[in-house]
């Protein structure tokens, strides 16, 4: 049987045999558009276009840095404005009093011009005749100064019932320069003298300046530190004292009067104050402070005070006494001793402090003025960022201040934080205003000290990724938001305190005991020497 062999259709051979290619063509052609899409990616990646990217990024900062150039001009040209508005409303102030001044010397002595410029008849008796007032405001050439031009103590009394019993007519006196010794050679000369087209410094003079009672004082505000018994005992022996050996007038805070009447009913005599508004009158009605405690009470016994401050008397009953020169245990012999007169003075100068917001439509509008005697500080507050301030000194730029804060101190102040930020010990009577920065960020930003014409203005920039906080002598704390400002000038009434022997040796003997400034073991005499 033969078996009949069929031959395989062509076609379906090519058939199959296409359908065993296709599989292996469609792998290639995926691996190859694979290896496309890698060297497509990788050409994204190149350079040519990473650099097209860069540009616009560089342009765009260029841009952002212009911006900021451009804000930056803005700020300070905004700053620089205030600062002058800040300087032309001072000088206006200082210009309307002394106007106002002039303009009463020349009205009847029954009238008188307010604040406002209205006419106001005064129905109360002057504290002084009018030949007292003429001779206090004339100006004493011969001792070149005048105690119109530093303190005023012969205000009327507008109002009768600033303290709850009528005192008596305010006390006036005088201040003049004092050499040590009567027949000390020094003699006062000008600063600058010019001879023969050429520019000398004369020898500057080393008086002290001298207060002089005109008329015996009658009235003595006596401010004491709390919670102390030693203070508390002190002041009721005080005041029995002054009033049976010396018949005055006795004015306490409220706090204390009421303390000497629970101790006992003698105490009837005391005056003292109800209100804000008598606050504010006090100094035209006393003629002498008294404090009892430290320096922080002298501090309390200024704040009292917005305008003229009677002369102060501080006793030391605190830690440290770099104003309290008299001790508590000779009150007797001090107290008869200023009570006669005349005592040596010295002017503490004060800074005169505005807080103005970004939203104030001018310097114009500011907060009420806060008068500090210390220091204003200038801090980050419970921030952990560091401070970024703006500062400028009348229309200049100082410098933008990064770090802790910055304080901004009278020279009474420089023995207070300032020292402890690093800032110099300066002599109270110099008047000067003292740039000391917190913690600065920078090895190079060192303390300053400038001249007390100058209006000092610290700015919170926008920019600034915090708030700021401002205290005025420890209290009166102030929130300052970016675009807030603070200014700063020196104030036109210091606050006299008396001395126990000059300005200087005050000043001396409170760095020497209190700071031990200079103390160390004196070199042995035994060792080698010089041939």
């Amino acid at each position: 049987m033969s078996m009949k062999q069929t031959p395989m259709s062509p076609n379906k051979h090519t058939s199959n045999g296409s359908a065993s290619v296709l599989p292996l063509e469609n792998a290639f052609s995926e691996s190859l558009a694979m290896l496309n899409s890698e060297k497509a990616v990788e050409e994204l990646i190149q350079q040519p276009i990473l650099h097209g990217i860069d540009d616009h990024l560089i342009e765009f900062a260029e841009a952002l840095r212009t911006v900021a150039k451009a804000l930056r001009q803005a700020a300070e040209g905004k700053a620089s404005a205030q600062a002058e508005a800040s300087e032309w409303k001072r000088k206006y102030e200082l210009e309307r009093t002394r106007n106002l001044q002039l303009e009463n010397k020349a009205m009847p002595s029954e009238k008188r011009l307010d604040e406002n410029g209205r006419v106001v008849h005064l129905t109360n008796k002057p504290l002084l005749s009018d030949g007292a007032v003429e001779k206090s405001d004339r100006c004493c050439g011969e001792h070149g100064i005048c105690s119109h031009q530093v303190l005023r103590d012969g205000e009327h009394d507008h109002d009768a019932s600033v303290i709850r019993n009528k005192m008596t007519r305010k006390a006036s006196f005088k201040l003049s320069w004092r050499c040590k010794g009567e027949k000390s050679d020094q003699k006062k000369h000008d600063i600058v003298s010019f001879e023969k087209g050429n520019i000398t410094t004369a020898e500057r003079s080393s008086k002290q300046i001298s207060l002089k009672w005109e008329s015996p004082p009658q009235t003595v505000l006596i401010l004491t530190k709390p919670n102390s018994t030693a203070v508390r005992i002190l002041c009721s022996e005080l005041v029995r004292w002054l009033k049976e050996q010396k018949s005055l007038n006795i004015v306490v805070e409220p706090r204390v009067r009421t303390e000497l009447l629970t101790e006992s009913s003698y105490y009837q005599f005391v005056q003292t104050w109800e209100n804000d508004k008598e606050i504010m009158s006090l100094h035209s009605k006393v003629d002498l402070v008294v404090t009892l405690g430290g320096d922080g009470t002298v501090l309390w016994a200024a704040s009292m005070f917005k305008g003229p401050v009677p002369p102060v008397v501080p006793f030391s009953l605190g830690s440290l006494g770099f104003m309290t020169p008299f001790y508590s245990e000779r009150y007797k012999e001090y107290l008869d001793s200023i009570l006669r007169g005349p005592i040596s003075i010295t002017l503490r100068h004060r800074l005169q402090c505005h807080v103005i917001r970004d939203s104030a439509k001018s310097d114009l509008d500011s907060e009420e003025p806060i008068l500090v005697l210390n220091e204003v500080t200038i801090d980050r507050g419970i921030s952990s960022f560091l401070t970024n301030l703006e500062c400028y000194c009348d229309n200049s730029f100082v410098t933008c201040v990064q770090g802790d804060g910055l304080i901004l101190s009278t020279t009474s102040g420089s023995t207070a934080y300032s020292l402890a930020a690093g800032g110099s010990m300066v002599h109270p009577q110099v008047p000067g205003i003292l740039f000391t920065p917190i913690c600065p960020h920078s090895l190079s930003f060192r303390p300053l000290i400038l001249p007390e014409y100058v209006t000092i203005r610290v700015q919170v920039p926008f920019n600034s990724r915090g708030h700021a906080w401002a205290s005025f002598d420890g209290k009166d704390r102030k929130k300052l938001a970016p675009g807030d400002a603070l200014v700063c000038s020196m104030a036109t009434w210091p606050v006299p305190t008396a001395c126990q022997a000059d300005s200087t040796s005050d000043f001396l003997r409170s760095i020497h005991e209190g700071l031990h400034w200079n103390l160390r073991k004196t070199q042995s005499f035994d060792g080698p020497r010089e041939t």
